[in-house]
């Protein structure tokens, strides 16, 4: 078949039209059905493909996310539990309400018994901080060098979380003068804690 044999077609009479010619015709009104027929009947299954995939690879995510959440996850219990502990060990370190007077006692025994003399001990009110109450103490102690250098080493080694803050040295009569403020923190007892949350409420009550 060459190309002369289409040129001399008569397209309104294919029934005259070589076998050939008709077979290359059929065919090509064949892929014109198939075509036709990919675009209306076919399009939504193609949609539907797509979509489909598109729902797989979102899943396929999401496992993938669960699976390396559900690895860590037993390592994040872990860092928990040490943190919780962690958190239980340093609030054993605070005192109660009950037991602060006994702390102060101890703060001014370890100065007592480095041989030092106290000026000046004077707790200052409490600063309320959260579920925690701060409670600064203005010392002013006397005596030589390596007395002072063991008291706030003693004061360091309380069972009792207590810290020297604002420290300041100087000599007098032959002596050093040492003034600071320790601070101590004890954590509030429930009632303390109900009448702080009812104290808020009723402040932004009035806002």
């Amino acid at each position: 078949m060459n190309f002369d044999e289409f040129k001399n077609l008569n397209p309104n009479k294919p029934g005259e039209w070589p076998w050939k010619v008709k077979f290359v015709a059929f065919a090509l009104m064949f892929v014109a059905v198939l075509f036709v027929a990919a675009l209306l009947d076919w399009q939504d299954q193609w949609q539907s493909l797509s979509d489909a995939k598109a729902k797989e690879t979102a899943l396929k995510d999401t496992f993938l996310l669960k699976k390396s959440q559900a690895v860590n996850l037993d390592l994040i219990k872990k860092q928990l539990l040490e943190t919780q502990e962690s958190f239980g060990a340093l609030l054993k370190q605070l005192p109660n309400k009950s037991e602060m007077d006994a702390l102060l006692t101890d703060i001014n025994q370890a100065g007592l018994g480095r041989g030092l003399q106290f000026e000046l001990f004077r707790p200052a009110p409490e600063a309320i901080n959260g579920s925690f109450a701060e409670q600064p103490i203005t010392i002013k102690v006397t005596g030589n060098y390596d007395d002072l250098g063991k008291f706030a080493s003693d004061i360091s080694m309380l069972p009792r979380i207590v810290t020297l803050n604002e420290i300041s040295v100087k000599p007098a009569n032959g002596t050093l003068t040492m003034e600071a403020i320790a601070k101590t923190f004890r954590y509030l007892d429930e009632e303390e804690l109900a009448a702080q949350k009812k104290a808020a409420k009723a402040e932004g009550a009035k806002k």
